[in-house]
């Protein structure tokens, strides 16, 4: 196991990189050695897409220029098609790119930003890569400071794009929405949902979600943090919508937006600033009764990272402390980060059982075994790995690269890059390496 586990931003992609007109990939080969796309940078990581539409496969990446590109093809198809877009990366590992298509199979596509004006881009043909055309505005407010771009949907269906406007420790979450009919977008909300700036100062939340659940609520995790710096994370929160628009608390409990720190019905744990909250380590998960399970870790009572789970019960939070680690991780600084502890969400396991999988630097990895009434460790599983061993073993032949992967609907998306490095330029110039194409 190495001594780092580099996260990085793909989780976010996963999550809601593809939308829309997306189907399930007919049957078809590809060869052990895989599709050859192109190749692509490789001094530091940066998040990638993978889109299945309609019978065609969108790739969207930064090639060894650092140029934005677009690659398709159609399935079944082995030769792909190129679009460059006039949008350059700099060795910003927050700038991932993400894609999605409308109801008309009209592609967009946003990336590269980090504080920086709207970088997007829609086809003027369905499909069509070769029509993508910069639009420099969506609503031509609040779009020169814009990070973590997320297209998703609402429970109709309709396209949504959110994103953050402002800097880390400064900032605040809009969300848009799309009119096909005359493809043009408007805010959903005609304020920040969560909002940072105060007559009490300035901060950002870093949010996990909104992950629609089978309770029929969309559900939002974040953390506050005050300055740019990761270690001044803290307050554990939670809210929840059935629409995007309207929010309440666990409880029931109507908020006005903008949502700041002060609304504390929506605490969860109240972890003070180098409580060892790390933004990354928040996930959303549900037990066999449709209860959120908030999976996450910091600082226990012993000053060692532990993992909890949050669950609401009788009128209030449960935080229940799951590992008794001896080890202790303290992370501070700016930039993209590496993550010497990984957690995924916890779920059902079985009748009576939770799993919550784990990676640690030093305690090792696994699948914690829980039960669902005491929240007490019962046992312990390997990881069931979704990506076959032999795709996970460096090829490049530098020992220090790292494998990036990306799976969706049976494809896999394999490149390779260094670990992380704050987002500046790296001291060692490595060469590019190649993206390839699997069908698992």
């Amino acid at each position: 196991m190495k001594n780092r586990i580099s996260i990085g931003l793909l989780s976010l992609l996963v999550m809601w990189g593809c939308g829309g007109a997306a189907k399930t990939p007919q049957q078809e080969t590809i060869g052990p050695e895989g599709l050859l796309i192109d190749e692509v940078i490789s001094s530091f990581p940066v998040g990638f897409d993978l889109m299945t539409a309609g019978d065609k496969q969108f790739v969207a990446y930064y090639d060894a220029k650092h140029q934005m590109t677009v690659a398709a093809r159609k399935i079944g198809s082995t030769k792909w098609s190129y679009r460059k877009l006039d949008s350059f990366i700099g060795w910003d590992s927050h700038n991932y790119i993400t894609m999605t298509t409308d109801d008309g199979g009209y592609i967009h596509l946003s990336g590269n930003m980090h504080n920086d004006t709207l970088v997007y881009f829609r086809s003027e043909m369905p499909y069509d890569i070769r029509s993508l055309k910069r639009i420099d505005a969506m609503t031509g407010i609040d779009e020169y400071h814009v990070t973590y771009p997320t297209f998703m949907r609402d429970k109709d269906k309709r396209l949504i794009f959110h994103y953050r406007s402002g800097g880390s420790g400064d900032g605040y979450e809009l969300y848009n929405i799309y009119d096909q009919k005359t493809q043009t977008w408007r805010r959903l909300i005609d304020k920040p949902l969560i909002n940072g700036r105060t007559e009490n100062g300035t901060m950002s939340a870093y949010m996990s979600g909104p992950v629609l659940g089978p309770d029929g609520f969309f559900h939002l995790i974040w953390v506050w943090r005050d300055t740019g710096d990761c270690s001044t994370n803290h307050t554990l929160s939670y809210a929840r919508s059935t629409d995007l628009v309207h929010w309440e608390s666990i409880r029931g409990e109507k908020v006005e937006l903008p949502i700041t720190l002060q609304d504390s019905v929506l605490y969860v744990d109240p972890t003070p600033v180098k409580g060892g909250l790390f933004n990354p380590g928040i996930k959303i998960g549900f037990d066999s009764r449709n209860r959120i399970l908030i999976g996450y870790h910091k600082f226990g009572p012993d000053g060692n990272n532990q993992l909890y789970i949050a669950r609401f019960e009788n009128g209030d939070w449960r935080l229940a402390q799951i590992t008794d680690w001896k080890t202790r991780w303290y992370f501070s600084g700016y930039g993209s980060m590496p993550a010497n502890i990984w957690i995924a969400a916890p779920h059902v396991a079985g009748e009576g059982k939770l799993a919550f999988p784990y990676k640690h630097y030093k305690e090792g990895e696994g699948v914690l075994l829980i039960d669902e009434n005491t929240l007490k460790i019962v046992g312990q599983e390997p990881i069931k790995e979704t990506i076959p061993a032999h795709f996970m073993e460096p090829q490049s032949g530098n020992p220090k690269m790292e494998v990036k992967t990306l799976l969706r609907n049976g494809y896999l998306l394999r490149w390779e890059a260094m670990p992380v490095n704050q987002d500046r330029k790296p001291t060692e110039d490595t060469p590019p390496t190649k993206l390839v194409l699997y069908k698992l």
